[in-house]
């Protein structure tokens, strides 16, 4: 299993392959096609992402000690930025992903590139996925206390 930083370093890697913005593009909206498609019991009011200008809906599931997350947007370039952050956070525990540093959004240049809306859309996801890592780990905590 990669840790987040050797995920993170993976795609820095990808997307060092072209400094043109458009292949960068391309390789996103691939990355977003590679996304398994949300089943429909998901794209509910309730996850939905607050603050995106497409629709975006994330949904996550606690498993074995795991926060796996699933999502999809009805925008293509929207879905690579899900694809990048489902790709890098899930698959690991609450506080692995709550003490990320996620330097790769810099680092491959993707907030600098997107329009505000599509960066508010990415910021919100983010945090949304943070909220999932934090109610999962009080949960988790609250087991071990026996509540």
């Amino acid at each position: 299993m990669m840790t987040i930083n050797e995920k993170q370093d993976e795609i820095i890697e990808e997307f060092s392959v072209s400094d043109d913005w458009m292949d960068k593009y391309a390789l996103l909206i691939d990355m977003g096609s590679s996304l398994p498609p949300l089943d429909d019991k998901y794209r509910t009011e309730n996850n939905l992402i607050e603050g995106c200008q497409s629709r975006v809906w994330l949904y996550a599931e606690y498993t074995d000690g795991k926060i796996v997350y699933q999502g999809q947007s009805d925008a293509a370039i929207v879905n690579g930025i899900a694809s990048l952050l489902i790709g890098v956070l899930s698959n690991h525990t609450p506080q692995e992903i709550l003490n990320a540093d996620l330097y790769f959004i810099d680092s491959i240049g993707l907030k600098e590139h997107l329009s505000p809306t599509r960066s508010n859309g990415l910021v919100a996801m983010l945090k949304q996925m943070k909220m999932y890592a934090l109610a999962f780990a009080s949960k988790k905590e609250a087991e071990a206390a026996g509540n």
